[in-house]
């Protein structure tokens, strides 16, 4: 857990591979991939352009700029702006059964741009051996641009003239956000203002990053790709999808890539798989301390009227034993470990179990940086291990097995494994281990899938990226759109907490409130969507970070249990066992609430979400063919009969919604 090892994801928050749902004002199926328009017109090249007919219109691609326009009904469109250095003069231009076919000479690149799904999917290929770096496409420079999606934790929608995010207090713009590490789903998109919007993907995240700026006060976004025949990244593609302008629409566009390359997983068919999974359905989770610990706490917990929870614990001095873990399973909890497999330190110096191993895996697995040196552990502690270094020696050395099979000796039936999932991956320039980072996602996966399979552990992650979403349960932390400024506001312990009392850490159970920007940017109901859950939500149970526990802002409780029950998505807590009787009645009325919400519809997907007033303040979910409908009102006033601070839920079949309004909950 988080005291005792990394949280690297802390220099780049979460990552994937690709869907379009309603808009503010259309409700669409879920799982449907878009269908294609029906055209007798293929794709021709005239006076230099390429035009290609896809879903909404027409795309026209001008490979001598890059500039990408479309024709619509609604008029023409710019996906994006001319390429700030195109690649150089193009070569004759072909064109092929669904699109169009060309070379740059000068920087090697080949390039096809043709139809896919209803998409204009753009590709580039280096053929030469030196590196180089394409920055496009270059997007928001349509006048009619209004808002700016990003994937940043659980996503937002950004006004692109709002001033507060275009100026530095919200620390967006001129950042560099890697794609594979920085995103939590590897998209972006606009919404342009007149019921027409454009979504941007990039399957090709590995060596993509994504820069905002703020010209002329308005958002503009735009990507680059460094093609390396060393790191592996010389390809490139873009897919570029016409929307109907709602703010979910370039994860709905993202869900359908997934479904068609057989990357979307089902919280359903894993739970088929194993069984345990189902205790996920209707939990909330919580990192255990002190007594919390033990099987008293367990029982303690359980007879608040609590039925379902997973419950975490660190490898520490004093993990959860063999009774209290009894008691949690008995009690219908999931319960399972930390643990890490990316940290490792000198065995007689480690302040971590998690980061011994045995023999000269310290530091024989290290990530060699390209001069030789060890890639420096989170906050510098030790080194990061390779994940090829793992693979290479788990057939003969057992080295992760063993360490699994010793951390669930308890009967642990779940498992934690930080920051495989995150995204932050790692070349290795070992002449003994070599990696890439696209090597290295590999492994990750392949490693986090034993553990579900093989070990039939509910597996976790941190903060995990979309392309880990068919191998995990759950994850804690891409339900967090982090600001830069939380990890400063962290450093401050005397307001924020630290790593004492052992049995109680006061980063975790103090009490703190955020800077007034930091808040407002994670945190303001007018920018939030679900991007995530419209993604991912049947494919595995989301939650925030777990330095951010429920108790942890108290300023933000009430919209933060607005937000999980509109998202359906779980609280995460911390407990001792002084808080199981501080604010245990807390935390079993809203678990009450939220349980029967998310039994019903947390295998489903999120099929329909809209905003229902100007201010954004009331905001509406659907889950499925209306299983579960979510009513949220984060203002003041009473929105048809739903008080501010309250949500509304209405199960299929009930008579009348189901009310919370979380600041009034017993406490």
């Amino acid at each position: 857990m988080r005291i005792t090892n990394s949280r690297h994801v802390v220099r780049a928050v979460a990552v994937a591979l690709a869907a379009t749902l309603p808009c503010v004002t259309l409700a669409t199926s879920a799982d449907a991939a878009p269908t294609p328009s029906r055209t007798a017109a293929g794709p021709r090249v005239h006076g230099g352009l390429v035009d290609i007919p896809i879903r909404g219109g027409t795309a026209t691609v001008d490979p001598a700029t890059l500039r990408v326009t479309a024709r619509t009904a609604g008029g023409t469109v710019e996906l994006s702006a001319p390429a700030a250095q195109p690649p150089g003069t193009p070569g004759r231009v072909t064109t092929t059964a669904d699109g169009a076919r060309w070379t740059y000479p000068r920087t090697g690149l080949t390039v096809t741009a043709r139809a896919d799904h209803g998409r204009l999917l753009v590709s580039f290929r280096a053929g030469g051996t030196a590196d180089t770096t394409l920055n496009w496409p270059v997007t928001g420079a349509d006048r009619a641009a209004s808002s700016l999606q990003l994937a940043r934790g659980e996503g937002l929608s950004l006004p692109v003239a709002d001033r507060f995010w275009n100026s530095p207090r919200a620390g967006l713009v001129d950042g560099e956000i890697p794609v594979d590490s920085g995103l939590s789903l590897p998209l972006w998109g606009y919404g342009l203002g007149t019921g027409q919007g454009v979504g941007y993907l990039v399957p090709t995240d590995i060596g993509t990053t994504l820069r905002v700026t703020s010209e002329g006060g308005r958002l503009r976004a735009a990507a680059a790709h460094r093609f390396s025949r060393d790191e592996a990244t010389t390809e490139y593609t873009v897919a570029f999808a016409l929307t109907d302008g709602s703010p979910v629409a370039p994860a709905r566009e993202y869900r359908a890539w997934l479904a068609e390359h057989g990357q979307l997983g089902s919280l359903r068919r894993k739970a088929e798989a194993l069984p345990a999974t189902r205790k996920l359905l209707g939990a909330f989770h919580a990192y255990t301390w002190g007594q919390a610990r033990t099987a008293e706490g367990v029982r303690a917990l359980h007879a608040l009227g609590v039925d379902r929870m997973w419950l975490g614990y660190d490898a520490d001095d004093t993990p959860m034993d063999a009774e209290a873990v009894a008691a949690a399973k008995k009690a219908g909890y999931l319960v399972g470990p930390y643990d890490s497999f990316a940290n490792g330190q000198d065995p007689k110096t480690s302040d971590a179990p998690t980061s011994v191993w045995p023999g000269t895996v310290y530091p024989d697995f290290c990530v060699r940086r390209a001069d030789g040196k060890p890639e420096p552990g989170f906050h510098d502690r030790g080194c990061y291990l390779s994940s090829e270094a793992f693979e290479k020696a788990e057939p003969d050395k057992h080295y992760l097995a063993d360490r699994t099979r010793a951390m669930t000796r308890n009967g642990a039936d779940s498992y934690f494994l930080d920051v495989d999932a995150a995204g932050e991956l790692f070349r290795d320039h070992s002449p003994t281990h070599p990696m890439t980072k696209a090597r290295d996602r590999a492994n990750r996966l392949a490693r986090m899938g034993r553990l579900a399979k093989n070990d039939r552990l509910v597996l976790g992650s941190e903060s995990a990226g979309a392309w880990a979403n068919g191998v995990l349960a759950f994850d804690h932390g891409s339900g967090t759109p982090v600001a830069d400024g939380l990890w400063k506001a962290e450093r401050d312990k005397e307001k924020w907490g630290g790593y004492t009392p052992a049995k109680a850490p006061g980063i975790f159970f103090k009490p703190a409130e955020l800077p007034a920007d930091v808040a407002k940017a994670m945190y303001d109901p007018a920018y939030r969507v679900p991007l995530y859950e419209t993604a991912l939500h049947d494919s595995l149970v989301n939650t925030e970070r777990w330095e951010l526990p429920y108790d942890k802002l108290p300023r933000q409780k009430t919209t933060r249990a607005l937000l999980a029950m509109l998202y359906n998505t779980p609280l995460n807590f911390v407990l001792d066992g002084p808080s199981i009787k501080e604010r245990g009645k807390e935390l079993a009325a809203l678990q009450r609430y939220f349980s029967p919400l998310h039994k019903a519809a947390g295998t489903e997907a999120m099929t329909d979400f809209r905003t229902l007033t100007g201010d954004r303040a009331v905001q509406r979910t659907v889950f499925g063919d209306g299983v579960l409908t979510v009513t949220a009102n984060f203002g003041t006033a009473a929105y048809r009969g739903v008080p501010g601070g309250c949500v509304d839920a209405k199960l299929k079949g009930d008579a009348k919604p189901r009310r919370l309004c979380p600041a009034d909950v017993d406490r």
